[in-house]
């Protein structure tokens, strides 16, 4: 347990995209946790689900089964913030259609779903697959399941939070780039027709109304135009 965390904590965040840092640690929990051969992290975003990362196309086949039945050990553990066990396949009765297929198209036996916890929610899950059955029973293994779904809660929030600070640092040169032209613009027609501020800005709306164009596209065209054509 203790060198699982070990490889955990040795993951680095920072400046990686959220898939890269999800594939070592679902390579990591496929070495760590007790049971596991193949693994993989489901995320939800409203109806969809989608894998994410994942260690072993066993993992992926099985995931793949349940977003086509609509319901499933990870999708139900991710939705309903519940721990899911299957210990074996061949006599799971709660999902009965997923099951038969999954022992029919794939080597799957026994599962395990951790869901993923996030601001007192749950974002999804990670799922832990083996050929044999019964892999997960002990408490080793649901521990290091649940210690490894902290750590990709931990990198999702990093994720999310490093996106909203982009958008918003974005959002913000953007709204400053057309502050920028519009008052550019404003100042061309002010030389070119001899009116203050306020006139050329009117100038500017209602030719952005009456063209339903945004107010820096009409700004940046008339910028151009000056550009293009010089005062002499």
């Amino acid at each position: 347990m203790e060198d699982l965390l070990r490889e955990l904590s040795r993951v680095v965040i920072v400046d990686r995209t959220l898939t890269d840092v999800l594939t070592d640690v679902t390579a990591i929990a496929a070495r760590g946790i007790p049971g596991a051969e193949s693994t993989s992290i489901t995320l939800l975003r409203g109806d969809k689900a989608f894998t994410v990362a994942h260690f072993g196309e066993m993992a992926l086949a099985a995931d793949e089964l349940q977003y086509e039945h609509g319901y499933g050990p990870c999708m139900d553990a991710g939705r309903g913030g519940v721990l899911l066990r299957v210990d074996d396949m061949r006599t799971e009765e709660r999902w009965p259609d997923y099951a038969t297929h999954v022992v029919t198209t794939t080597p799957v036996l026994s599962s395990l779903s951790v869901p993923l916890p996030y601001q007192g929610a749950s974002i999804g899950a990670l799922n832990i697959y083996s050929t044999k059955p019964a892999a997960f029973v002990s408490t080793e293994s649901l521990r290091a399941g649940t210690d490894v779904a902290e750590v990709i809660a931990v990198a999702v929030a990093n994720a999310d939070a490093h996106a909203q600070l982009f958008d918003q640092a974005r959002n913000m040169r953007l709204a400053m780039e057309s502050r920028a032209v519009i008052e550019q613009a404003k100042g061309v027609l002010m030389a070119q027709r001899h009116i203050d501020a306020e006139s050329a800005f009117e100038i500017l709306r209602d030719a952005s109304q009456r063209y339903n164009r945004k107010l820096r596209d009409i700004a940046a065209g008339i910028v151009e135009s000056a550009k293009a054509d010089p005062p002499r």
